[in-house]
């Protein structure tokens, strides 16, 4: 198979894709053909070498690095399929797409749409379903429409910070519907915690809202609670799946849990410091607990027309026992202490099956779609 696996990008987490790019790329078939494409912090495409391939390969700790060549600038063909990616005028060949990006313009529906364009298979969730994963008020309202449940939250868009009279009203309606602090403050459309913070009073929550506002136009405002943090892999095609197919049957694998050392699950405890939290897998729930998880992680991921892969983030109250939907990752990380890897492969899954399950799925989706009619 030819696969191009795409990494870096315009995003905050351009870092973390980087080290999520050299796991995949340790988990492909040795008789697979590896292209790899570097996307630089602005945005621009750059083909990279195979040695830089060969190197990620012989050192299980190295960690891709983007050399920006002009001479090597990718462009997109639409409608080109197999030949869709080209250097210099001349097409490289692909079978499909990996794109082992986070954040803006990685898991937003961007990126899925101009493979869309390009008549490209891709690993995960079409260009529609990314959009509205990225947007957790979105997501939030979807799960609320399907009964399932969420952490109560108010949705802050930024006219209304441009106007002081209308912010101190919505701040007041804000504490109102939520109740005492603390609260916690999340952009809407961003990843790996970044602009998220918590705030234990008024003055605090100004602060952490014009953190998140750096991020994004709009900023959620959840209801503190005294949670455990819960996740659950998903792979699988929740659209078109034959009942008889094992590649794309939707799967929820054993859940994990996060124990963060830091005030919350945050970046720095998600990447940087190495005793940032404990992961636990299984789950220190009971069975019974463990597949109601299961269950609600595959209603929330068929509810969104995922597709691929997907991780499902849960709150668990420690004083009522409750169960939330937190929010669902459709690209999440590959990193070496990642949770969504650890939890397939806790099921039974490898790290090499895996990936080849991912390519293989991206396929099957991709030739159901083509069979449909576009004209008359």
């Amino acid at each position: 198979m030819n696969i191009c696996l795409i990494y870096g990008g315009r995003s905050g987490e351009h870092e973390i894709s980087l080290i999520s790019a050299s796991s995949i790329a340790r988990g492909f078939s040795k008789e697979d053909n590896i292209t790899l494409i570097g996307i630089s912090k602005d945005g621009k495409w750059y083909l990279q070498d195979n040695s830089e391939y060969e190197r990620i390969c012989k050192d299980e700790k190295a960690v891709f690095q983007i050399t920006e060549d002009d001479s090597k600038a990718v462009t997109v063909i639409p409608g080109g399929k197999k030949n869709c990616l080209a250097v210099n005028g001349k097409t490289l060949n692909i079978d499909v797409v990996f794109p082992a990006l986070h954040g803006t313009y990685g898991e937003d529906g961007t990126i899925q749409g101009l493979f869309e364009m390009a008549d490209i298979p891709y690993v995960g969730c079409s260009h529609i379903s990314s959009a509205i994963t990225m947007d957790k008020e979105k997501t939030k309202m979807i799960w609320q429409s399907a009964g399932l449940p969420v952490v109560p939250y108010v949705c802050m868009k930024r006219s209304v910070m441009l106007d002081s009279v209308v912010y101190d009203a919505f701040i007041e309606a804000t504490e109102k519907e939520l109740g005492d602090y603390p609260m916690f403050v999340k952009p809407c459309c961003a990843g790996s915690s970044n602009g998220a913070s918590k705030a234990k009073n008024r003055r605090e929550l100004c602060f952490a809202l014009m953190e998140a506002f750096q991020w994004d136009d709009k900023v959620l405002i959840e209801k503190s609670i005294n949670a455990r943090e819960v996740e659950c892999s998903v792979t699988g095609n929740s659209v078109t799946y034959p009942a008889d197919s094992d590649t794309e049957e939707v799967v929820a694998y054993i859940p994990g849990e996060i124990a963060p050392s830091h005030t919350f699950y945050d970046f720095d405890a998600k990447y940087n410091d190495p005793e940032g939290a404990k992961l636990l897998i299984p789950a220190e729930l009971s069975e019974n607990d463990l597949e109601k998880i299961r269950k609600t992680a595959v209603a929330a991921y068929k509810v969104l027309d995922a597709t691929g892969l997907s991780r499902v983030d849960f709150f668990i109250d420690r004083d009522t026992k409750a169960v939330y939907l937190n929010e669902i990752n459709t690209l999440p990380g590959f990193t070496p202490i990642s949770m969504f890897p650890k939890m397939c492969d806790a099921a039974g899954l490898k790290f090499n099956d895996l990936i080849a399950l991912l390519l293989d799925e991206a396929v099957c989706r991709y030739n159901a779609k083509n069979s449909l009619n576009t004209s008359r």
